[in-house]
Protein backbone atom coordinates (compact mmCIF):
# COMPACT_ATOMS: atom_id res chain seq x y z
CA UNK A 1 0.00 0.00 0.00
CA UNK A 2 2.61 2.27 -1.01
CA UNK A 3 4.27 3.08 -4.18
CA UNK A 4 5.35 0.85 -5.83
CA UNK A 5 8.90 1.17 -5.94
CA UNK A 6 9.02 1.38 -2.34
CA UNK A 7 6.26 -1.42 -1.78
CA UNK A 8 7.22 -3.31 1.48
CA UNK A 9 5.21 -6.02 2.53
CA UNK A 10 3.86 -6.98 6.22
CA UNK A 11 6.52 -8.39 7.63
CA UNK A 12 9.01 -7.02 5.22
CA UNK A 13 9.19 -10.55 2.99
CA UNK A 14 6.44 -11.87 1.42
CA UNK A 15 7.33 -15.17 1.86
CA UNK A 16 6.65 -14.66 5.61
CA UNK A 17 2.82 -13.62 4.33
CA UNK A 18 2.23 -17.31 6.01
CA UNK A 19 2.66 -16.21 9.25
CA UNK A 20 1.43 -13.00 9.92
CA UNK A 21 -1.92 -13.87 10.88
CA UNK A 22 -0.75 -15.59 13.91
CA UNK A 23 1.95 -13.27 14.18
CA UNK A 24 0.32 -10.35 14.83
CA UNK A 25 -2.70 -12.63 16.65
CA UNK A 26 -0.27 -12.90 19.86
CA UNK A 27 2.10 -9.38 19.37
CA UNK A 28 -0.83 -6.82 19.08
CA UNK A 29 -4.00 -8.05 21.17
CA UNK A 30 -5.39 -8.38 18.32
CA UNK A 31 -9.05 -9.15 18.98
CA UNK A 32 -9.19 -6.25 21.60
CA UNK A 33 -7.75 -3.70 18.47
CA UNK A 34 -10.15 -5.20 16.26
CA UNK A 35 -12.96 -5.29 18.47
CA UNK A 36 -12.29 -1.83 18.83
CA UNK A 37 -12.39 -0.90 15.40
CA UNK A 38 -15.70 -2.91 14.98
CA UNK A 39 -17.22 -1.02 17.69
CA UNK A 40 -16.43 2.18 16.25
CA UNK A 41 -18.38 1.39 13.30
CA UNK A 42 -21.54 1.35 14.68
CA UNK A 43 -24.31 3.50 13.51
CA UNK A 44 -22.81 3.73 10.49
CA UNK A 45 -24.08 3.01 6.81
CA UNK A 46 -23.29 2.67 3.60
CA UNK A 47 -19.68 1.47 2.23
CA UNK A 48 -16.60 0.68 4.20
CA UNK A 49 -12.75 0.69 3.08
CA UNK A 50 -10.25 -1.54 5.08
CA UNK A 51 -6.78 0.16 3.50
CA UNK A 52 -4.05 -2.13 3.67
CA UNK A 53 -6.61 -5.30 4.29
CA UNK A 54 -3.96 -7.38 4.75
CA UNK A 55 -5.55 -10.95 4.94
CA UNK A 56 -8.93 -9.70 5.61
CA UNK A 57 -9.06 -10.20 9.63
CA UNK A 58 -10.68 -6.79 10.04
CA UNK A 59 -13.11 -6.95 6.75
CA UNK A 60 -14.51 -9.83 7.71
CA UNK A 61 -15.28 -9.00 11.34
CA UNK A 62 -17.16 -5.98 9.93
CA UNK A 63 -19.31 -7.41 7.58
CA UNK A 64 -20.07 -10.31 10.01
CA UNK A 65 -20.90 -7.80 12.51
CA UNK A 66 -22.42 -5.73 10.05
CA UNK A 67 -23.79 -7.45 7.20
CA UNK A 68 -25.51 -4.06 5.57
CA UNK A 69 -22.35 -2.38 5.20
CA UNK A 70 -20.76 -3.17 2.17
CA UNK A 71 -17.24 -3.74 2.41
CA UNK A 72 -14.85 -3.07 0.31
CA UNK A 73 -10.25 -4.39 0.95
CA UNK A 74 -7.43 -2.92 -1.12
CA UNK A 75 -4.08 -3.63 -0.60
CA UNK A 76 -0.85 -3.75 -2.30
CA UNK A 77 0.41 -7.26 -1.76
CA UNK A 78 -1.95 -9.51 -4.42
CA UNK A 79 -0.63 -12.93 -2.30
CA UNK A 80 -2.26 -11.44 0.66
CA UNK A 81 -5.54 -10.35 -1.52
CA UNK A 82 -5.69 -13.99 -2.49
CA UNK A 83 -5.32 -14.86 0.79
CA UNK A 84 -8.07 -12.22 2.10
CA UNK A 85 -10.28 -13.56 -0.91
CA UNK A 86 -10.29 -17.24 0.18
CA UNK A 87 -10.69 -15.99 4.22
CA UNK A 88 -14.18 -14.18 2.68
CA UNK A 89 -15.14 -17.26 0.98
CA UNK A 90 -14.65 -19.72 4.03
CA UNK A 91 -16.10 -17.24 6.33
CA UNK A 92 -19.21 -16.89 3.81
CA UNK A 93 -19.56 -13.36 3.51
CA UNK A 94 -19.48 -11.16 1.21
CA UNK A 95 -16.60 -8.38 0.50
CA UNK A 96 -14.83 -7.04 -2.71
CA UNK A 97 -11.15 -6.73 -2.94
CA UNK A 98 -9.02 -4.57 -5.65
CA UNK A 99 -5.40 -4.45 -5.58
CA UNK A 100 -4.05 -0.89 -4.92
CA UNK A 101 -1.57 1.88 -3.29
CA UNK A 102 -2.21 3.86 -0.64
CA UNK A 103 -1.32 6.67 -2.68
CA UNK A 104 -3.21 6.23 -5.91
CA UNK A 105 -6.44 4.29 -4.45
CA UNK A 106 -8.64 2.84 -7.46
CA UNK A 107 -11.50 4.26 -6.43
CA UNK A 108 -13.49 7.73 -7.49
CA UNK A 109 -13.34 10.46 -5.21
CA UNK A 110 -16.45 10.53 -2.40
CA UNK A 111 -16.21 6.77 -2.82
CA UNK A 112 -16.84 5.67 1.06
CA UNK A 113 -18.38 6.48 3.85
CA UNK A 114 -15.77 5.34 6.03
CA UNK A 115 -12.55 3.93 5.68
CA UNK A 116 -10.84 1.67 8.30
CA UNK A 117 -6.87 1.32 8.36
CA UNK A 118 -4.88 -1.45 11.10
CA UNK A 119 -1.02 -1.62 11.70
CA UNK A 120 -0.40 0.25 8.08
CA UNK A 121 0.61 3.75 8.31
CA UNK A 122 4.09 2.83 10.30
CA UNK A 123 4.81 1.29 7.14
CA UNK A 124 4.93 4.64 5.94
CA UNK A 125 7.58 7.96 5.02
CA UNK A 126 6.28 10.78 6.47
CA UNK A 127 5.75 11.81 2.64
CA UNK A 128 4.16 8.27 2.32
CA UNK A 129 1.76 8.99 5.41
CA UNK A 130 0.94 12.88 3.80
CA UNK A 131 -0.05 11.71 0.51
CA UNK A 132 -2.08 8.63 1.78
CA UNK A 133 -4.04 10.50 4.41
CA UNK A 134 -5.05 13.09 1.41
CA UNK A 135 -5.88 10.23 -1.03
CA UNK A 136 -8.30 8.89 1.98
CA UNK A 137 -9.79 12.23 2.06
CA UNK A 138 -10.71 12.15 -1.49
CA UNK A 139 -12.11 8.82 -1.64
CA UNK A 140 -14.10 9.96 1.60
CA UNK A 141 -18.00 11.10 1.07
CA UNK A 142 -17.89 14.85 2.55
CA UNK A 143 -19.10 13.96 6.00
CA UNK A 144 -17.31 10.50 5.99
CA UNK A 145 -14.86 9.39 8.58
CA UNK A 146 -11.64 7.65 8.86
CA UNK A 147 -10.86 5.08 11.68
CA UNK A 148 -7.39 4.17 12.08
CA UNK A 149 -5.35 1.60 14.69
CA UNK A 150 -1.54 2.24 14.71
CA UNK A 151 1.51 1.83 16.73
CA UNK A 152 1.12 5.53 19.09
CA UNK A 153 3.37 7.65 21.31
CA UNK A 154 4.65 5.34 24.38
CA UNK A 155 3.47 6.12 27.61
CA UNK A 156 6.50 5.32 29.30
CA UNK A 157 9.98 3.74 29.19
CA UNK A 158 8.95 0.63 29.39
CA UNK A 159 6.41 0.72 26.34
CA UNK A 160 9.21 2.79 24.66
CA UNK A 161 11.64 -0.26 24.63
CA UNK A 162 9.07 -2.57 23.76
CA UNK A 163 8.53 -0.74 20.41
CA UNK A 164 11.73 -1.41 19.74
CA UNK A 165 11.94 -4.57 17.78
CA UNK A 166 9.02 -2.90 15.62
CA UNK A 167 11.27 -0.04 14.92
CA UNK A 168 14.23 -1.79 13.87
CA UNK A 169 11.58 -4.08 11.37
CA UNK A 170 10.04 -1.17 10.15
CA UNK A 171 12.66 1.72 10.29
CA UNK A 172 13.39 4.83 12.48
CA UNK A 173 12.32 7.13 9.88
CA UNK A 174 9.34 5.84 9.52
CA UNK A 175 7.95 5.00 12.91
CA UNK A 176 9.27 8.06 13.81
CA UNK A 177 5.65 10.32 13.91
CA UNK A 178 3.72 7.04 15.12
CA UNK A 179 6.52 7.28 18.20
CA UNK A 180 6.23 10.70 18.83
CA UNK A 181 2.14 10.60 18.45
CA UNK A 182 1.59 12.91 15.31
CA UNK A 183 -0.36 10.93 13.30
CA UNK A 184 -3.39 12.78 14.19
CA UNK A 185 -1.94 16.24 13.21
CA UNK A 186 -0.70 14.99 10.03
CA UNK A 187 -4.61 13.59 9.66
CA UNK A 188 -5.77 16.77 10.48
CA UNK A 189 -2.67 18.45 8.14
CA UNK A 190 -4.63 16.93 5.10
CA UNK A 191 -7.66 18.22 5.24
CA UNK A 192 -9.76 16.90 7.75
CA UNK A 193 -11.74 18.95 10.22
CA UNK A 194 -10.83 16.78 13.57
CA UNK A 195 -8.61 13.80 14.16
CA UNK A 196 -8.70 12.45 17.94
CA UNK A 197 -7.09 9.89 20.00
CA UNK A 198 -10.25 7.08 21.13
CA UNK A 199 -7.74 5.48 23.49
CA UNK A 200 -4.48 3.58 23.91
CA UNK A 201 -3.99 -0.02 23.82
CA UNK A 202 -0.65 -1.60 25.84
CA UNK A 203 0.61 -4.69 23.41
CA UNK A 204 4.11 -6.76 24.21
CA UNK A 205 5.20 -4.64 21.35
CA UNK A 206 4.18 -0.95 22.84
CA UNK A 207 0.94 1.09 22.20
CA UNK A 208 -1.80 1.16 19.70
CA UNK A 209 -3.67 4.38 19.34
CA UNK A 210 -7.63 4.43 18.21
CA UNK A 211 -7.96 7.83 16.09
CA UNK A 212 -10.78 8.58 14.42
CA UNK A 213 -10.96 11.49 12.09
CA UNK A 214 -13.67 13.45 10.49
CA UNK A 215 -13.67 13.93 6.55
CA UNK A 216 -16.01 17.33 6.50
CA UNK A 217 -13.05 19.58 5.04
CA UNK A 218 -12.07 22.00 7.74
CA UNK A 219 -12.95 25.10 5.56
CA UNK A 220 -16.99 23.90 5.25
CA UNK A 221 -17.16 24.13 8.83
CA UNK A 222 -19.25 26.89 9.98
CA UNK A 223 -19.69 28.37 12.86
CA UNK A 224 -16.07 26.75 14.58
CA UNK A 225 -15.96 24.13 15.81
CA UNK A 226 -16.85 23.31 19.46
CA UNK A 227 -14.10 22.21 21.02
CA UNK A 228 -14.39 18.00 21.84
CA UNK A 229 -13.36 16.70 24.80
CA UNK A 230 -11.96 12.92 24.67
CA UNK A 231 -11.61 10.07 27.50
CA UNK A 232 -8.14 8.56 26.98
CA UNK A 233 -7.57 5.58 28.71
CA UNK A 234 -6.44 1.95 27.80
CA UNK A 235 -8.89 0.46 25.98
CA UNK A 236 -9.72 -3.10 27.65
CA UNK A 237 -10.36 -6.47 26.38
Amino acid sequence: MMPVSSYVHALKFQKLNGVYDPLVRLSTRENTVKAALVDALSGHTGKVLDLACGSATLAVLIKQRYPYLAVHGVDGDRDMLSRAERKATAAGVDIAFSHGFADALPFDSGSFDVVVSSLFFHHLSRAGKTSAFSEIKRVLSPAGELIVADWGKPPNLLMRAAFFPVRLLDGFDNTRDNVRGELPSLIRAAGFSRADTLGDIATPLGTISITIADGKSRAAVSPPPVAITVTRGELSS
